[in-house]
C-alpha cells in the first residue's frame, strides 16, 4: 500500500504507517524521505516558497481507485529535530507528520477548512496513541 523511498540514513517503521493509511484510504500512497536541503528545492519548485518545511503532499489528481491518491514528502531533518524538541521518539515524530500529509492527500486542508483536519488529525493521533500533532502544537 506505501511505496517508499528513503533517501536518508532515517529508520522508520513501515507497517505502522501502512495500518495508519488502511484505516483511511486503500489506495496507494508514495512516501519519499529528504533532507532539508531537497524539500526546501521542492517546495521552491511546487509552492515558491524558498524554505525547508516538514512535510509535503502532493495528490493525485482524478478519482481513479486504482491509482495512487498521491505522494507525501517528509523532511528527515525536521523529524529529527522536533523530536528531539517535543521529546518523543523519530517514529512519532513521521507518524505524525504522515498523518498530517496523509489527510491532505484525502482533501482536508487546516489552512482554509473549518477545523475538520484537526478534528480528524486528533481522533487518528488519539487512536494510535501518539503526541501533540502539528495543528495542535501550532495553535
Amino acid at each position: 500500500m506505501i511505496d517508499f523511498e528513503n533517501q536518508t540514513d532515517l529508520l522508520l517503521e513501515l507497517s505502522e504507517l501502512e495500518e495508519i493509511a488502511h484505516s483511511v484510504t486503500n489506495r496507494e500512497i508514495e512516501l519519499i524521505i529528504v533532507n532539508n536541503e531537497t524539500i526546501k528545492n521542492i517546495n521552491f519548485e511546487y509552492r515558491e516558497k524558498n524554505e525547508a518545511t516538514d512535510v509535503l503532499s502532493f495528490p493525485f489528481d482524478g478519482d481513479f481507485a486504482h491509482l495512487p491518491l498521491g505522494t507525501i514528502i517528509i523532511s528527515k531533518d525536521f523529524v529529527t529535530e522536533k523530536a528531539k524538541e517535543y521529546n518523543h521518539s523519530n517514529n512519532d515524530e513521521i507518524k505524525l507528520l504522515f498523518i498530517h500529509g496523509l489527510l491532505h492527500l484525502l482533501g482536508y486542508d487546516h489552512e482554509i477548512d473549518n477545523g475538520e483536519h484537526r478534528e480528524k488529525e486528533e481522533e487518528l493521533i488519539n487512536k494510535y496513541n501518539l503526541p501533540s500533532s502539528l495543528i495542535v502544537r501550532n495553535s
